[in-house]
């Protein structure tokens, strides 16, 4: 193709499509404020997790994902590749034993082994799964350095691919948002050096180092495209369980607070639709950074050679 593709949207999903097409050669513009709090890509975990994630997510969440830590690498950004543990308190045994059934790419450790990979939490957990090809990356690092080197755009011009999110409903009436809500907090006496789930039952947690003893908590997801601060409810809910998790959030700092509402279609799988002369890459769900690379190269492929992505609406096209 020829031209400049002008590309709508400054999150993870644009910025990586903008990137995919510029790698490949094709000029790509994103016409988009820079990234920050306004783009639910700001609240993400970073955590590339496909194993995990296939406990519940369709298998093309996995089979997608497997290349995401090597394709944010490839783009400079900084990826820990150390894993993801996944526990639960002794009284909800039965929740890590059939997260073990329902996800692949993991191996079961002991109170030894849980304390090896993780000192700080000692022999708190007697069983743990650890999913050991996994990685996590810090999602605002990633997004600066992607956007660091794109051109932007001020008007749409040439081939248009629109990657706004929840913004697009005017186009995409199937869409619907999924609310997040995340605390950011410091810790300094406790260490992790990988993301860890606590598969607890009223809320299930993820904590994820940022380093410094700074730690993000997220686990929330409420039917709803409110975008506002999150509720008291789930603030409190998020940090009694990173104290079930360890005592000694009890006397973390609380740095942040945030959420937003993730774009999200009927089965949770994302989409690239054609609508008039506009190319549509949307619904990445809680899979963002996860499932952008992939969606990125299925856009680039199908401007590029004409190929009919995996992810392409038939009825759309």
């Amino acid at each position: 193709m020829t031209g400049t593709v002008t590309v709508l949207g400054g999150g993870v999903m644009g910025l990586c499509v903008a990137t995919e097409l510029t790698r490949r050669g094709i000029p790509a513009a994103v016409r988009d404020t820079l990234p920050g709090p306004n783009a639910c890509s700001w609240w993400a975990g970073g955590m590339l997790a496909p194993w995990c994630e296939g406990e519940t997510a369709d298998p093309a969440v996995t089979r997608h994902g497997l290349g995401a830590a090597d394709w944010w690498q490839d783009q400079g950004v900084p990826v820990t590749r150390n894993g993801t543990l996944v526990v639960s308190l002794s009284r909800d045994g039965g929740a890590l034993t059939r997260f073990a059934r329902r996800s692949q790419g993991h191996r079961m450790l002991d109170a030894p082994g849980v304390a090896a990979l993780e000192p700080d939490l000692g022999t708190r957990f007697s069983r743990a799964l650890f999913f050991e090809s996994e990685s996590h990356l810090d999602p605002r690092q990633a997004l600066a350095i992607l956007s660091g080197r794109l051109p932007r755009s001020e008007a749409a011009s040439g081939q248009v691919i629109d990657c706004r999110g929840l913004s697009a409903r005017d186009a995409l009436r199937d869409l619907r948002g999924v609310r997040g809500e995340m605390v950011v907090i410091r810790c300094p006496d406790l260490s992790l050096s990988r993301p860890v789930r606590l598969l607890h039952p009223r809320m299930p947690l993820y904590v994820v180092p940022r380093g410094g003893g700074v730690f993000m908590l997220g686990a929330t997801m409420v039917e709803s495209d409110g975008r506002g601060p999150p509720t008291a409810r789930a603030v409190l809910e998020l940090l009694s369980a990173a104290f079930a998790l360890h005592p000694a959030f009890a006397e973390a700092e609380v740095l942040e607070l945030g959420a937003d509402a993730r774009p999200a279609f009927p089965d949770n799988l994302p989409r690239i639709r054609r609508v008039g002369g506009t190319l549509y890459a949307n619904g990445l769900y809680r899979h963002g950074f996860l499932l952008a690379p992939a969606v990125a190269r299925m856009v680039a492929d199908h401007l590029q050679h004409q190929t009919r992505p995996e992810f392409m609406d038939a009825d759309h096209d």
